[in-house]
């Protein structure tokens, strides 16, 4: 086989292979003695066909064959005679070939750039700590007490306010055609608590009892349900009762009902629950820091078939975002070059980053195990109740989507990895200080 590099131009690299006919013969008749030995024809035993009858009836199937397999082998080899790992799919053409004939093909390929070790501990790095507020214990409390409470009917003719719970019947179709799933009689729902699709609770918002809506939303473009993904919906709404939350007495009652001792019991378990709720927040800002970081580091050239599909699912949430007028302030005033090149700058970082922990994760046999998967679906799960089903479902019959949940997973790992060996200092902010940096941390790559 002979592997000619005929350009290379950063991390494009083009190839001209040659596989000898006397190989690809080889290979034929290797195959074509594979195939003999479970072929039947009249006259003949299986495995004593005469080769020159096998060629006439299966040559010309085998050879497509052949010739892939010849391909794929010739590919492999100049990647690893070079070195070299694809980034991306190559692009194969066959230049030259007929029976008895050398095989002539290029390949043009994107590849993986080479990236320098980290020194992980020249980092340095800041990671902030926030006590707890008492106000923030009492609103808790608060809620839990009213999560608690009962739903009584309200006697005034008033119109519904979030929190209030709406008995409804409710029918839903998308192009007029009802759906599985869609109808309901007797629901009570309570607005704002995100139990039905975005828009959905916002629009009942002012209804009054024996009023009936049309309510339009539109699935995610996520939702579990490939018939319903992305689908404009109308739902046809009924209130038939309004009723308002009371909120449970707070004393050792209702620590009780959830399982605790005594009141004190409880607001130490709330507190507690507060405390890792902070620890996800300064954790998502101290790993933005920790990227940053790494980004300042780190200018390796990335491959463009790896940007593109990353800039492309930047913009369409933009696009998007356009529509909807969810825009940020800050993008609002800026022309779509402007954007353009300011998200292909960030779809260009993540990729660099995402290369980078990938490279740390594979030297350091940083993985996801099972149970870590598991839990990922678990949550998964959880953001479509009443789809449980459907969900499984498809995280079964879609590897890659598996796949997908198991990225963020290795990702954290390797972040609390390079974190364990840098040197980090402790700073002690307010809450409101916490939370500007959290919505800082939350905005980019």
């Amino acid at each position: 086989m002979q592997v000619t590099v005929t350009n290379v131009d950063g991390l494009k690299h083009d190839f001209k292979i040659v596989v000898p006919a006397g190989r690809i013969e080889e290979m034929m008749t290797r195959r074509l003695e594979e195939v003999g030995r479970e072929a039947r024809l009249p006259g003949f035993r299986p495995g004593k066909i005469p080769m020159a009858l096998l060629r006439k009836k299966y040559g010309p199937s085998v050879m497509g064959e052949v010739v892939q397999e010849a391909v794929n082998a010739g590919t492999n080899h100049a990647m690893a005679e070079k070195s070299l790992t694809p980034a991306v799919q190559p692009d194969v053409q066959i230049t030259a070939f007929a029976e008895g004939k050398d095989l002539e093909f290029t390949v043009a390929v994107e590849t993986l750039p080479a990236i320098e070790p980290i020194d992980f501990k020249s980092l340095s790095i800041e990671r902030l700590k926030v006590a707890v507020p008492d106000e923030e214990v009492q609103k808790m409390m608060d809620n839990i007490a009213k999560s608690r409470g009962t739903a009584e009917a309200v006697s005034e003719a008033r119109p519904a306010v979030a929190g209030d719970v709406v008995v409804i019947d409710f029918e839903g179709k998308v192009d007029g055609v009802p759906f599985e799933g869609g109808k309901g009689e007797g629901y009570e729902l309570e607005l704002g608590s995100g139990e039905f699709i975005p828009g959905f609770e916002d629009q009942l918002v002012g209804v009054k009892a024996g009023e009936t809506r049309e309510v339009a939303v539109t699935f995610p473009a996520e939702y579990p349900s490939e018939a319903l993904a992305g689908k404009a919906a109308s739902f046809t709404v009924a209130a038939k009762e309004l009723k308002a939350r009371v909120p449970a007495k707070q004393d050792d009652e209702l620590a009780k009902a959830v399982g605790l001792d005594n009141l004190e019991a409880m607001k130490k378990q709330v507190r507690e629950q507060i405390e890792r709720n902070y620890a996800q927040v300064t954790r998502m800002r101290l790993k933005r820091v920790l990227l940053d970081a790494l980004a300042e580091r780190h200018s390796f050239p990335v491959p463009k078939g790896l940007v593109d599909p990353e800039f492309e699912a930047i913009w369409k949430q933009i696009e998007e975002d356009k529509k909807a007028d969810r825009l940020d302030a800050a993008d609002k005033g800026k022309s779509d070059d402007e954007l353009k090149s300011e998200y292909r700058a960030i779809a260009e970082r993540r990729v660099r980053l995402g290369l980078l922990l990938a490279d740390v994760g594979r030297k350091n046999n940083i993985s996801a195990n099972q149970e870590d998967l598991n839990r990922a679906l678990m949550n998964e799960v959880r953001r479509y109740p009443g789809q449980e089903s459907a969900v499984f479902k498809y995280y079964r019959e879609n590897p890659h989507a598996l796949e997908h949940l198991k990225a963020p997973i290795i990702e954290d790992k390797v972040v609390d990895f390079i974190v364990e060996m840098a040197q980090v200092t402790d700073k002690s902010v307010t809450l409101d200080e916490l939370m500007r940096e959290a919505e800082q941390a939350g905005k980019g790559a």
